[in-house]
């Protein structure tokens, strides 16, 4: 095998906000990516708006660095299990990681799951410890915990014996020995070129470039991103396009060719084994297709994700509001949008229901789900989501159903009450690990439907204070029935403006998410109640008024504010008979059965179907 020693691929992978994107920021910086006085938002490669509000990678996106004679692609990954398939695609592309750790944090579940991805894919790994100007960093247990979790998962020899490299992200410092400060990143790259692989190739081999992203241009339009395994390919020329899902080949040219030069596309005449580039001419390529020489084409393997675990309904807004906010409201543009959001999202499943206005959309969790959402709504549409369910599946003749493995971080005084909440969710406590920082973390095993609508719930009963990470763990017999929402709803019964005085006397029923004026329809959410049983209100009961003066009638009527629902909380509120109706402009919470009627009725064959 030949070796292209001017290259190096790696992945950086790491939790979610352990500082990838940062460091990415900081070697972009040091290359001399960018000009001395050029104004630079942070987390530059963060593009997305919704990336920047959240503060989390959603895309995987690649850039490169130079240092010296030598290019470094490098993947910047999303640390957040929701967005696995993004992790796992990017790793069919490199040939080492980087996998970063927060020197006081540790390893956390999110960890293991991208460090088990790049172990099964056999990539060596670089220890990266990083934010270690941390005042409770703890860096010897840290490491003790990671060589833990390399044993855990069943790594060889091999594997274990990593180089371990210290650095401050934000400051752009990295060193080897903590007793030497860093001064710039130079001692983390010259480690990238000494222990990331170069890539090999067979010399005279057919062209072979395996699709692993996409992205579009308004002028050259759908650009595949591919690395290139063996050969070589040139802008201009006819390549064999090997269709994965299907299996056809098909004889295509490559109008334009892109290599990434810092945060930059730029054109290329040629590039060849172990380059990352970007080709466009192809309208209809996908992910996991292979471009290969037309005479002897040579498809490579289709990329494969792990199956999702959650999933909700989408369906057209049937709301009297609706058509008041969007501009996209029918089942074709609904339909057409999530066959868009296949093409490049590998992890996303859509299914056809009963119902032709309806579809099941299926992902890896709540934040994946709610992210696609969110994006649509900003793009016009209105639809109407059901409250997310379990994806089961049935082995051995039995129903099983996904678990994650759970982290929750909490200062000691709240240890029971989490330990109360998560039993009633079927979570069996695995570790309980107390630091002596005044700080508890517990490691648990918990039905995934046991966490819908519990972030919620865990931060109300920390303050704010407590942290929770969760993954994907493996499939276990149906854990029996959990009941996740203790209270329940304020339902309008007719459509019309909110009063201030039909408010005032719900308000000691339980919490409001409606304010005075707005516009309310029967069958729409107009709170929360403190009781278990739904509850039908009138929310736009005005005061009656008589020619008689009353020594009150002046007093102002003092309303407890609404309580705002962002999406996300919206999803985790839901029950079964519930839906979220979403425009760009409002989320509104619903009862799926707007008909007070219809709905008793509904309930009551439920009730003797269960009976």
């Amino acid at each position: 095998m030949a070796i292209r020693s001017d290259i190096r691929n790696l992945a950086i992978v790491a939790h979610v906000d352990h500082g990838k994107t940062t460091l990415v920021d900081a070697l972009l910086w040091q290359s001399g990516a960018f000009r001395a006085n050029q104004e630079v938002a942070d987390r530059v490669m963060d593009s997305m708006d919704l990336e920047r509000e959240k503060g989390i990678t959603i895309l995987a996106k690649n850039t490169a660095v130079r240092h010296g004679d030598i290019t470094l692609n490098i993947i910047d990954t999303p640390g957040h299990a929701d967005f696995g398939g993004e992790v796992e695609r990017g790793l069919t592309m490199v040939d080492g990681v980087l996998l970063l750790v927060d020197a006081s944090e540790g390893p956390l579940p999110q960890t293991r799951f991208v460090l088990r991805k790049a172990l099964q894919a056999r990539l060596p790994v670089i220890l990266v410890i990083n934010k270690i100007d941390r005042p409770d960093a703890r860096i010897a247990e840290v490491i003790d915990e990671v060589y833990e979790l390399f044993l855990d998962l069943e790594a060889d020899e091999s594997q274990i014996e990593f180089p371990i490299v210290y650095t401050n992200a934000k400051a752009g410092t990295a060193t080897l020995d903590l007793e030497q400060p860093g001064t710039d990143l130079k001692p983390l790259l010259d480690l990238l070129v000494q222990h990331i692989p170069a890539p090999r190739y067979e010399e005279g081999a057919p062209l072979q470039a395996h699709v692993t992203n996409l992205d579009a241009s308004p002028y050259v339009g759908r650009i595949a991103i591919c690395r290139v395994h063996q050969g070589t390919i040139r802008r201009g020329e006819t390549v064999a396009w090997c269709r994965s899902r299907s299996g056809e080949i098909e004889r295509v040219k490559v109008t334009e060719l892109y290599v990434t030069e810092a945060l930059e596309r730029v054109s290329a005449e040629q590039a060849s084994a172990g380059d990352i580039i970007a080709v466009a001419g192809i309208p209809e390529i996908t992910i996991g297709d292979t471009l290969s020489d037309p005479e002897d084409p040579r498809p490579l393997p289709p990329i494969t994700v792990d199956e999702p675990s959650l999933s909700v309904t989408v369906g057209t807004n049937d709301s009297p509001l609706a058509g008041q906010d969007g501009d996209k409201l029918t089942a074709s543009q609904l339909k057409a949008r999530l066959e868009r959001e296949l093409i490049g999202n590998v992890s996303l499943r859509v299914n056809q229901t009963d119902r032709p206005d309806v579809w099941e959309v299926q992902g890896r969790g709540e934040l994946a789900l709610a992210v696609l959402v969110e994006v649509m709504r900003r793009e016009g549409f209105e639809l109407t989501v059901g409250k997310p369910q379990v994806v089961t599946r049935e082995v051995d003749g039995k129903l099983h159903e996904p678990m994650e493995r759970m982290s929750v971080d909490t200062p000691e005084e709240y240890v029971g009450v989490i330990t109360q909440m998560l039993a009633l969710r079927k979570g069996r406590m695995e570790q309980m690990i107390n630091h002596g920082t005044g700080w508890v973390r517990m490691e648990y095993i918990i039905p995934a439907r046991g966490l819908i609508g519990f972030r919620t719930e865990f931060l109300t009963e920390t303050r704010g204070t407590g942290l929770v990470h969760h993954v994907f763990d493996r499939w276990e017999p149906w854990q029996g029935e959990i009941r996740t929402r203790g209270t329940g709803s304020l339902v309008a019964d007719r459509r019309g403006k909110v009063a201030s005085f039909a408010l005032f006397n719900l308000q000691e029923r339980g919490s409001l998410f409606v304010g005075p004026g707005e516009e309310v329809y029967e069958g729409m959410i107009v709170g929360e109640n403190a009781r278990a049983e739904d509850l039908d209100v009138n929310a736009v009961k005005e005061k009656h008024l008589t020619n008689m003066r009353s020594s009150t009638a002046d007093e102002l009527v003092r309303l407890v504010p609404k309580r705002e629902l962002s999406l996300d909380q919206a999803l985790e509120f839901l029950r079964e008979d519930e839906s979220v109706e979403v425009t760009p402009l409002n989320v509104r919470l619903r009862k799926t059965i707007l008909d007070q009627t219809t709905r008793a009725k509904a309930a009551r064959a439920r009730k003797r179907g269960d009976s």
